[in-house]
């Protein structure tokens, strides 16, 4: 089993469930220097940074089991960094999301977990 290409996959499963619940996808595994973010999107009034987590099945827990507090903040200063440097205001309504996906089973966590400040 090619990790990297399951990743892949279900990065692109959760692109594809988002966009048809009418998320706008704007960007995808969007990188620097401080960490990675699976998928940028629009929904309705506010920018989106989605967690996509797999796991095949519950027997090593729950995906969105894995996004702990130290990936949240890596996700917060990548955000961070991606609204200052699209221009962004800092009151653009934002929003962390999980796609936690199990088998085949697709679960959207809205609001997974607040901004976590430096």
């Amino acid at each position: 089993m090619n990790k990297r290409k399951v990743g892949a996959d279900k990065e692109t499963l959760a692109a594809a469930f988002l966009e048809k619940q009418g998320v706008t996808i704007l960007e995808r595994n969007y990188r620097n220097r401080s960490g990675e973010i699976d998928l940028i999107g629009r929904d309705g009034e506010y920018l989106v940074f989605c967690e996509v987590k797999y796991r095949y099945n519950a027997d090593m827990g729950h995906p969105e089991e894995a996004v702990g507090y130290a990936k949240q903040r890596q996700i917060c200063r990548v955000a961070d960094y991606y609204r200052c440097v699209k221009h962004l205001s800092a009151r653009t309504a934002v929003r962390y999301d999980v796609i936690a996906i199990e088998g085949e089973r697709v679960r959207w966590v809205k609001n997974a977990f607040p901004h976590h400040s430096r």
